[in-house]
């Protein structure tokens, strides 16, 4: 079977759920609508025990994959301190390959996260010190001598950007006849929406949720040097309109998820429909990643495209019932 590298971030989350908190809705604020009010210089405890675990989307990912059987390696970065120690060993529980796991002086990276409980909704404290620092090492990655590569949020600093680091990742692709897989963060298409329709355009396959492939599709058109995708604006809420543009970009296969209304796969003249399931929604940390891990075992698995998108939703469903983006991922049996 294929193996596979993930490479992206790696974090130690801690989560405290709480009951506390007054929710507000704020309409006029476009960019956050909802916002949650706490009393400064107060004490809350919280409603049942934190919750330690692994987190960071290449390393969330990489567990999915590592649980559903699949041959898996995590590049990532974490300090040589006690957190990346406790990284990679949580890395190896989940059945995933840390000889790519880069160590330096310096923290590793991690979050603390307020899951309120009444919203069913998060919200992420990151300390990031050491995934700003990963090196891509085309001769290691090379010598691994994996047919796929899967990439997410890559992050850079001064000493080198995060486009040149994807730079580094294309340009193996290409020498060695890897494939892509490309899970854009929300940093990467704020700041280089065009090195994201570039990158997608070397890609095999492309997973994104609906308002990241309306940010690409509408970024497309705005230099004057190349033609709108799109005629109308309700041509950009239709999920097959979405998908058959990232198609036309570059990507073969194109994953696209929409919350509760489920996601859709196109893959060549098929598109395909699946719906989401009703569960009770401990927390969403980590839903998309287990999305993109059960669809990507699939394919790995020569399953079909509807299989590939019910593996998905099989797994991002069992994943908000618990806390943290790795408790809840499935084994092959289970799903």
């Amino acid at each position: 079977m294929d193996k596979i590298i993930c490479i992206g971030s790696a974090t130690k989350d801690i989560i405290f759920p709480i009951i506390d908190g007054t929710v507000i809705e704020t309409p006029e604020d476009l960019e956050a609508q909802k916002k949650i009010v706490f009393e400064l210089g107060a004490k809350y405890q919280v409603a049942q025990s934190r919750h330690e675990t692994i987190g960071g989307c290449a390393a969330n990912v990489a567990c999915g994959l590592g649980r559903l059987g699949i041959e898996v390696h995590c590049c990532t970065r974490v300090g040589s301190d006690q957190t990346g120690d406790w990284i990679k060993e949580e890395l190896q529980k989940n059945g995933v390959a840390v000889d790519l796991v880069q160590a330096g002086n310096h923290r590793s990276d991690l979050s603390t996260i307020v899951a309120h409980i009444p919203s069913e909704d998060r919200i992420i404290f990151s300390d990031r010190d050491s995934n700003e620092r990963l090196e891509i090492a085309s001769d290691e990655l090379k010598n691994v001598g994996a047919q796929w590569l899967f990439i997410s949020s890559l992050n850079g600093n001064a000493d080198e950007s995060w486009e040149s680091k994807l730079d580094k990742i294309l340009q193996l692709s290409k020498d060695e006849k890897i494939k892509l897989i490309f899970n854009p963060g929300q940093k990467n298409l704020k700041s280089d929406v065009a090195k994201v329709v570039a990158t997608i355009a070397q890609s095999e396959m492309v997973i994104v949720n609906k308002d990241e492939a309306l940010e690409i599709v509408m970024s497309i058109g705005k230099d004057e040097a190349m033609p709108r995708l799109y005629n109308n604006e309700k041509s950009l809420n239709d999920e097959k309109f979405l998908a058959e543009q990232l198609n036309k970009i570059g990507a073969k296969i194109v994953a696209l998820t929409d919350g509760a209304r489920g996601a859709w796969g196109l893959a060549g003249q098929e598109f395909v429909h699946v719906e989401a399931r009703e569960e009770k929604v401990a927390d969403t940390l980590g839903a998309g990643d287990a999305f993109s891990s059960g669809f990507i075992a699939a394919h790995l698995k020569e399953k079909s495209l509807q299989e590939c998108l019910n593996w998905g939703i099989v797994n991002s469903s069992s994943v908000v019932q618990k806390y943290g983006a790795v408790e809840g991922l499935l084994k092959e049996d289970e799903i």
